[in-house]
């Protein structure tokens, strides 16, 4: 069995999702949630499902090696990052090569970057009056959303489409899509 960390800043509903699909797969589970938010609703969905979650601060995250500690006690073998909008830091990284996904609510290398996230993506698709958006989904790296793609998907943006409908469309891709993928990823460990 695979033991799966989450890591989210929001209110969880891509991390319960997951958790939803993987209850069906008895060769992985979701052991631990970590949050940079201590009022994050995710925490609550953790509690919900009775899975451990742990809350840092920036100092903690950036400054100690205490979460490497934490996904080495919980015996971690894969990270899934789930509206999660720290950059890691390099010993993580360093320390799950291959082994940290992330999900970007549009079609990189567009709409990318430090800053790119949630509501300003959409905004920024609308704004430039692209004709579609989607998800993707990719390796962690140390750059913002600069790791190897592992899939995409792709929805229309039709020219009255508000950044508030390119939202619903691109949930509706993360939803679909990620649990599936993680299970993909993780199932080749």
């Amino acid at each position: 069995m695979s033991n799966i960390a989450i890591f989210a800043s929001g209110s969880g509903t891509n991390a319960e999702n997951i958790i939803f699909y993987l209850k069906k797969d008895k060769k992985n589970k979701i052991s631990i949630i970590f949050s940079n938010n201590k009022n994050a609703f995710v925490i609550q969905r953790a509690i919900n499902h009775n899975i451990k979650h742990y809350v840092f601060n920036r100092a903690e995250f950036y400054d100690t090696k205490n979460l490497l500690q934490i996904l080495k006690n919980n015996q971690i073998d894969f990270i899934v990052l789930a509206g999660f909008l720290w950059l890691l830091p390099e010993y993580v990284i360093d320390a799950y090569p291959n082994k940290i996904i992330n999900i970007h609510p549009a079609l990189l290398p567009k709409f990318g970057g430090k800053g790119m996230y949630g509501m300003k993506v959409h905004e920024a698709v609308v704004a430039n009056k692209e004709k579609e958006s989607g998800i993707t989904i990719h390796f962690v790296n140390k750059e913002y959303d600069k790791g190897s793609i592992i899939f995409q998907a792709k929805c229309k943006v039709l020219e009255t489409d508000t950044p508030e409908d390119v939202a619903k469309k691109v949930h509706e891709l993360e939803y679909a899509h990620f649990p599936v993928i993680i299970e993909k990823i993780v199932s080749t460990l």
